[in-house]
């Protein structure tokens, strides 16, 4: 695992770094992300040219995590797992959801990421802080960020001397390979124009800054993984259209292919560019991303909205994900342009930026009505993360935060909907998925 002390520490640049220098030497490379968190994979899905998948325990559960690691690091010469905020950073007061608890779960070793500025022996006292904080913290090692080759062996020196951590080596700055940020995190890995030429001279750099070998060595004390794979049904053919361009791009691989096991074929479709839904398909998946963005030609590409709201109100059903239920509803305004944008109008309600996150964090789901993913009652974790709201928040499902009594009404829901703010993976109550298939493949009957 590759962690911090805190984001912004370069965890996305060295873990992109290494995975491009792994790629260059020809090692089968596998990657991971902490937590509920979709830009970041997208980074490593562009290096690798293969999917990243998610650990969360939260959202999927210890089981789940096993399952994903085990299962998509079985056939690879290395698995990386990029962390999430500082390494000890979980729920409220805690460490449970931390990379701490998850680098516990999965027994790996874990390299944090520091940042030298402004220390000098100081730097010890935050590693061995770090490193005894908890029991099995697990970390073994660290990789110095911003770091020169000039001032590489003294900080490797006094680390070494002073503490019992190896140091594996140095990123030094290098100003062309920022990654920019924006209210949601990093822009995408689609949006970064010279990201070919970033990711190629953070590999190199990484290949003779960082000992790569050692790396290795120590990947090798990780023990084996033992999981079980759920228990999943093919339930038969169906194809599903699934949204994918600039601006809905937010999706969980093992959602989709979650899907893909149960018997549907994903065909992507694009709502900037397309200007109907694909030929054949019995459901549509709009995803999370950035609509916002690109509403001038999401509002102009009038037949592509009339087409997916004469698809919805005819009875396909409709799973939609905080930008892709933005897409849906009547209208966008937006305060800064003074414009109102019209929007596919399947239900009522617009959508709007606020200056600050809408219940942000995780939730647990529970069923209010019978709907197209479950009866009432049914339960699945989720997580927020939006700086836009709505007149229509939905009222089908409760959500609650862990831990605590904060809870609020969301999610449009009835038995062809399901669209609100809150992301799910699917793996996380494969009863979801289920059900979702079998409405896809009722309503491709009665076609």
């Amino acid at each position: 695992m590759i962690s911090a002390a805190s984001s912004g520490s370069g965890k996305t640049t060295v873990m992109t770094a290494l995975l491009k220098a792994l790629v260059n030497k020809k090692f089968n490379t596998a990657a991971f992300k902490s937590g509920p968190d979709y830009i970041d994979p997208m980074f490593h899905r562009r290096v690798l040219n293969v999917p990243s998948r998610n650990l969360d325990q939260f959202m999927l559960g210890d089981d789940n995590c096993r399952y994903i690691l085990g299962k998509n690091g079985r056939n690879a010469d290395v698995s990386i797992i990029e962390g999430v905020m500082g390494y000890y950073d979980g729920l409220g007061a805690g460490t449970f959801c931390s990379s701490y608890e998850l680098a516990k779960l999965l027994d790996c070793p874990v390299i944090l990421v520091i940042n030298c500025e402004g220390m000098a022996v100081s730097v010890c006292a935050v590693i061995e802080g770090f490193k005894n904080f908890r029991e099995n913290s697990n970390i073994r090692g660290v990789i110095l960020n911003n770091v020169s080759q000039y001032m590489y062996p003294f900080y490797k020196n006094i680390i070494e001397s002073n503490t019992d951590v190896k140091v594996y080596g140095y990123m030094p700055y290098l100003e062309d390979c920022k990654l920019e940020s924006r209210h949601l995190g990093l822009v995408t890995a689609q949006e970064v124009g010279n990201l070919e030429h970033i990711v190629n001279k953070l590999g190199n750099a990484a290949s003779q800054t960082i000992d790569i070998d050692n790396l290795l060595f120590l990947a090798e004390s990780a023990p084996l993984i033992e999981y079980k794979e759920p228990p999943v049904k093919n339930l038969g053919k169906i194809e599903i259209a699934v949204a994918y361009d600039r601006a809905f791009c937010f999706y969980y691989q093992d959602s989709l292919e979650l899907l893909e096991q149960m018997g549907a074929r994903l065909v992507k479709f694009s709502p900037l560019n397309d200007n109907r839904l694909p030929e054949g398909v019995c459901g549509v998946y709009i995803g999370g991303g950035y609509p916002e963005l690109y509403m001038d030609a999401l509002s102009e590409n009038k037949a592509m909205l009339k087409d997916v709201k004469e698809k919805i109100y005819s009875g396909m059903p409709v799973f939609a994900e905080c930008g892709g239920y933005m897409y849906l509803l009547d209208s966008f305004k937006d305060k800064d342009k003074n414009k109102i944008y019209n929007l596919a109008g399947t239900v009522c309600g617009q959508s709007f930026m606020t200056d600050k996150l809408s219940h942000f964090g995780y939730v647990t789901l529970t069923a209010l009505r019978d709907n197209l993913m479950c009866k009432k009652g049914g339960v699945i974790n989720g997580h927020e993360f939006h700086y836009s709201d709505s007149t229509n928040r939905g009222n089908s499902f409760s959500a609650k935060k862990p831990n605590s009594d904060v809870g609020w009404s969301c999610i449009i829901a009835d038995e062809t909907k399901f669209m609100g703010y809150p992301h799910i993976n699917l793996l996380g109550n494969i009863d979801f998925a289920e059900n979702l298939v079998k409405k896809c493949i009722k309503y491709g009957e009665n076609l």
